[in-house]
């Protein structure tokens, strides 16, 4: 009896099935769990089935009533066989030493029989080959009632399906049981649950390495962000699934100055990922030409993305460099939505793209806009998840919903504020997250 481990066998599971309007229904999951065998003395054949036959011990315990629970079960097996002893004068003890219609399988009987006679068990008769003719229709006119019952003959149904090499062992008791070698139907049985345990094996490998991958490019993020003097900021990221193409970065450019980065990868989960993974280290790595040669840096970003990836490859991006001196503020958005820069008046400034994106041209160029970011000022950067998230009615919370709530919540600390706008962005959106939500907020000091 081929089948999950005894540990799994109690697991809640559900299955799903097709419906008429196409939707999916969930059944209980449902398999053959135990089957009495009836013994005189649960010791001695205890003994039989785990010396003698190989069986593993399933359970071994004191019921409430003062009545012991013995059960075994095949090495490859989820069915148990409980052996129960009943008082010599019930009715079921009548039942001990009969045909038990157990029928146990195995890939090769002869291997099988040979090994199990010389542990001294009994057989009727050599293994030998029989065959059982089977009705295809009739079998799939109870699977598939809906299905036509007309043939063109009454033979035309019948094939050869059981069959195989077979032979019948008692145990101490003069319980008979089957043993029969792997035939067509239970062969097809076989391989189908290979194969489903096959899939299960697939996804668990599939999960954990999604895990990993998680694990990975969270550290890709800013773990140390750089102090400054005269601005407060903070950063989030929330993928939508276990990894995701949105990035940001706080890079230290040098004297006194500090980059801004948020980008937005083309595409979803692992190719994105591996994307922006190459985007952060092309940019880390280039941050020794950012602090006076800003367009520069843009210029081997880009170069290095084309080289390092396919060609339809390409990401969106946003960099701007602070300086913590005087409140200067350069930045190239490298067609990303437009930054925000909600001045102190409560007007708004959007700091929108001038130059393409990167990746998609080798011969390409940028330039940088300047800015002042001014005492009391507040810089907003953003991906998609934020603003085209959907409502349930499909209204998106769109750029206006998000300057509102950064105006509501101007006076908390920007790790507040990230959390305020985050939650209503979740309440807004009552459904699954399907893209990432990331988002920059930085405040200059009053003082």
């Amino acid at each position: 009896m081929d089948g999950p481990s005894l540990e799994r066998m109690n697991e809640s599971a559900v299955r799903t099935k097709d419906t008429q309007d196409g939707s999916e229904r969930k059944e209980p999951h449902l398999r053959v769990h135990c089957i009495n065998i009836y013994v005189r003395d649960q010791d001695q054949s205890l003994s039989f089935y785990l010396d003698q036959l190989g069986f593993d011990l399933a359970f071994d315990a004191q019921l409430p009533s003062g009545d012991r629970w013995v059960a075994v079960a095949p090495p490859d097996g989820s069915a148990i066989l409980a052996l129960v002893a009943p008082k010599p004068e019930s009715e079921t003890y009548k039942l001990i030493g009969r045909s038990t219609d157990v029928v146990f399988v195995t890939e090769d009987v002869m291997a099988k029989y040979n090994q199990w006679l010389k542990r001294g068990v009994r057989f009727q008769h050599v293994p030998r080959l029989r065959r059982i003719k089977f009705d295809h229709q009739l079998h799939s006119r109870k699977l598939n009632p809906s299905s036509s019952g007309s043939s063109s003959s009454s033979g035309s149904g019948q094939a050869p399906v059981w069959g195989g090499v077979f032979t019948r062992f008692k145990d101490i008791d003069g319980n008979s049981f089957a043993l029969v070698s792997f035939d067509e139907f239970t062969q097809a049985l076989e391989e189908e649950r290979r194969a489903v345990a096959e899939k299960q094996e697939a996804e668990r490998r599939t999960a954990q390495e999604l895990e990993i991958a998680k694990q990975v490019q969270a550290r890709l993020f800013p773990q140390v962000t750089p102090t400054l003097q005269t601005l407060e900021y903070s950063g989030i990221c929330i993928q939508a699934r276990q990894v995701g193409g949105d990035y940001y970065d706080f890079l230290d450019l040098g004297q006194e100055r500090m980059g801004f980065v948020i980008g937005d990868i083309a595409g979803k989960g692992i190719a994105a990922a591996l994307l922006m993974a190459n985007l952060q280290a092309n940019l880390r790595s280039q941050t020794a030409i950012a602090c006076d040669q800003p367009q520069r840096l843009l210029l081997s970003v880009n170069q290095l993305f084309c080289q390092n990836t396919a060609d339809a490859a390409y990401a969106s991006l946003f960099f701007g460099q602070y300086d913590d001196r005087s409140g200067h503020f350069r930045y190239a958005n490298c067609g990303h939505l437009s930054g925000l820069l909600l001045r102190k008046n409560h007007s708004v400034e959007r700091l929108e793209s001038n130059c393409t994106v990167l990746g998609l041209f080798k011969d390409w160029t940028c330039t940088f806009h300047e800015q002042w970011i001014l005492p009391g000022d507040l810089l907003a950067l953003y991906t998609d998840g934020v603003t085209e998230s959907f409502s349930a009615s499909g209204e998106e919370f769109g750029e206006e919903r998000l300057i509102e709530a950064l105006r509501r919540h101007s006076k908390m600390t920007p790790q507040r504020m990230l959390t305020s706008i985050i939650q209503e962005v979740k309440e807004f959106m009552p459904h699954e997250q399907h893209d990432d939500i990331t988002l920059i907020v930085a405040k200059r000091n009053m003082n």
